[in-house]
Formats: C-alpha cells, sequence, structure tokens
C-alpha cells in the first residue's frame, strides 16, 4: 500500500460526514451550563438585530445524546429566539458528536419559553 493511499484511508475512517438535520427548536435539549435557558439581554439584543427572522442564521452545534435526544452545545439563545418567535418552524442543526450519557432528563428549549 503506497503512503498517499493510507492517508486517504486514515482520512475516511476518521472523518465522518457532516449531519445536518432539521429540528424544532423547542424539542431540543439544554446543556447543563445553561439549564435556565436562554440569556435574556443576549435574546433581546437578537431580537432587536434580527427580528423573528432565521435568513442567514448558522446551524445550531448539537451532539447527540446515548439516547437519540439532541442537547445543544452552540445556539442557545438562536433556538430559543427561533421556539419563541416562530413555534414549530424548524431550524437546522448540525450533529456534532455523540455522547456517551443520555440528555433526555434536562431541560428543552420549549419548558424554558
Amino acid at each position: 500500500m503506497v503512503l498517499a493511499d493510507r492517508r486517504q484511508l486514515w482520512y475516511h475512517l476518521r472523518m465522518k460526514l457532516r449531519e445536518f438535520l432539521q429540528v424544532d427548536p423547542a424539542s431540543l435539549h439544554l446543556p447543563g451550563s445553561r439549564a435556565d435557558g436562554a440569556d435574556p439581554m443576549k435574546l433581546h439584543r437578537q431580537v432587536a438585530k434580527y427580528g423573528t427572522s432565521t435568513d442567514g442564521m448558522p446551524p445550531l452545534d448539537v451532539k447527540r445524546g446515548s439516547d437519540g435526544e439532541l442537547v445543544i452545545y452552540d445556539g442557545v439563545t438562536r433556538a430559543t429566539r427561533s421556539a419563541k418567535y416562530l413555534p414549530g418552524t424548524p431550524i437546522t442543526v448540525e450533529v456534532t458528536g455523540e455522547l456517551t450519557r443520555p440528555v433526555g432528563g434536562m431541560p428543552k428549549v420549549g419548558d424554558r419559553l
């Protein structure tokens, strides 16, 4: 096996394809560090700047728990803004990893509106 072939094989084994999903933001679980939900001042600033629009909003960074549920790692305020002002409208999230523990017991964005 040529060195270039081994590098390509390593790359393909280590790098997963990016996974994007469309989900209802109210159904996403909050991380432990933000269990109370979005920071009210930051939410106010985002609403003042972007209104209820999700145009151009980058995908939220989420991880999948061992129970299959999704927990937010970056984007709690964006998810809250979408869930509060555009209820039921799906948003794009990127699943960036898998956790070894379940996250279904953590509060959801919808629980903190």
